[in-house]
């Protein structure tokens, strides 16, 4: 079935892939910049820096606390569905709750609704973004043939580094404005603008057509009756897996491009453009790293892309907060944009091949999208809120942020070791060996 797949389908189904999840990325991410940034002052203004802070990540983790909801969802319609539905359904809700909260008023105008209302928007952010990333990971997938998925499958990937630039840029952007200028509705432009972004992105996802193996599952009548059920009755342990595999991504990433920037500002009173820049260079450079790692794992296999980048984490926890506080642009630049490259590329730009890999196409969307989303609640959206709450209980100090981060990619290294390797090209080899190794014991056998 995958074998016939033109060639030109699968780019085009890459690049749709790219370009939706790019924009659902720069809507969430510019959440998180101005979680850091902005709305600790603006919606929390009574509160004290340390608190205020807190309370926006607070917020800013709600989101993931609403994206499993948004998986089980989503999940159990892709499935039944298909891909092209679901996934033109969770970008316009995205657009409206982004675009919505450019327009907020905030605590000086309408005293707690302002909160209360951000907190509401943010849940439906987490909603649709819950349903957006597995099925883009199909789109991509499904679409390319079996020896090329880590090369097709990272364009998903991609579009995460494109929203990460776009989102930051365009803070990094408005933050040239006069302080003043910018508290008040420089920081709303970020968010308007997604208006815009939506209609592009619907306008590629209305064009799509849907993948070879659900449009298979459909003629087959094989579809899955209840697939989310399906999913943890027999796919639990390819979610577990999954689960640890993306533990340390989750956490480090949000680390990098959301606590970092809050942290570099206040505790060692950098300017907040020079880290805003410094992860505009490293996510623009990781579109090219994703898919360098999707390419290198249809060659080598997935599971040592992901043992190569948990390492990375586990050996930079502590150097990254030393480069931080030296204040010093010139070594936090080049230092997060590698780091953040080497710690992300190996597993985050593999991940659509491998995940998808795990389970079977009639449970593909509701495995992935439970799994990954379930454990973002703790790796990725607390992962600034706990980061904020272990740097109050060190004094300042981020080293239990450190220990924090090498857990975390401890967890993903000792999965990667257990995990099972799904890169046809490896199984076709190791397939090739057993077969010639039993040929021989064969012979020996004879003779």
């Amino acid at each position: 079935m995958q074998s016939a797949i033109n060639p030109q389908v699968s780019r085009t189904a890459a690049m749709a892939a790219l370009i939706g999840t790019a924009i659902e990325w720069y809507d969430f991410f510019i959440f998180g910049t101005a979680s850091a940034l902005v709305f600790g002052k603006l919606f929390f203004p009574h509160d004290t820096p340390w608190v205020g802070m807190l309370s926006s990540f607070a917020i800013f983790s709600a989101g993931f606390i609403a994206r499993p909801l948004g998986g089980f969802v989503f999940g159990h319609y892709g499935d039944r569905i298909g891909r092209k539905a679901t996934l033109v359904t969770t970008l316009l809700l995205m657009g409206a709750a982004t675009t919505l909260i450019g327009l907020l008023p905030t605590a000086a105008q309408i005293g707690v609704w302002a909160p209360v209302l951000l907190a509401i928007l943010r849940l439906l952010q987490g909603f649709a973004v819950g349903g957006e990333w597995g099925g883009s990971v199909l789109v991509s997938v499904e679409n390319s043939p079996p020896e090329h998925r880590g090369r097709y499958g990272s364009f998903t990937q991609m579009g995460n580094g494109v929203g990460v630039a776009l989102s930051t840029t365009a803070f990094a952007l408005a933050s040239l404005l006069p302080e003043e200028s910018f508290m008040s509705w420089g920081w709303r432009l970020p968010f308007l603008a997604s208006a815009i972004l939506v209609v592009v992105g619907l306008l590629m996802r209305m064009k799509m057509e849907e993948t070879p193996d659900f449009t298979e599952l459909k003629r087959t009548n094989s579809l899955a009756e209840k697939p989310i059920k399906d999913a943890f009755t027999h796919s639990a342990k390819p979610m577990l897996i999954v689960a640890g595999l993306k533990f340390s991504e989750s956490v480090f990433g949000f680390i990098v491009l959301a606590f970092l920037l809050s942290y570099a500002v206040q505790n060692t009173g950098m300017d907040k453009s020079v880290v805003l820049w410094a992860n505009v260079i490293g996510a623009l450079l990781s579109i090219g790293v994703f898919y360098l790692f999707g390419v290198i794992s249809d060659r080598v296999g997935r599971r040592p892309t992901f043992i190569f980048s948990s390492l990375v984490v586990i050996v930079s926890a502590f150097p990254m907060f030393w480069v931080i506080q030296t204040g010093m642009p010139l070594y936090v630049i080049p230092f997060v944009v590698l780091i953040y490259n080497l710690g992300q590329g190996g597993t985050y730009g593999v991940e659509p091949a491998y995940f998808s890999e795990l389970f079977p196409a009639r449970l593909r969307y509701s495995g992935i999208s439970i799994s990954t989303q379930l454990v973002t609640i703790i790796a990725g959206g607390m992962a600034p809120t706990i980061a904020t709450l272990l740097l109050a209980a060190g004094n300042g100090n981020p080293w239990m942020i450190s220990v924090y981060l090498m857990l975390s990619g401890a967890i993903t290294l000792v999965t990667a070791l257990i995990a099972q390797e799904t890169a046809p090209r490896i199984l076709a080899k190791h397939r090739f060996n057993t077969r010639q190794a039993d040929e021989q014991a064969d012979c020996h056998a004879t003779d």
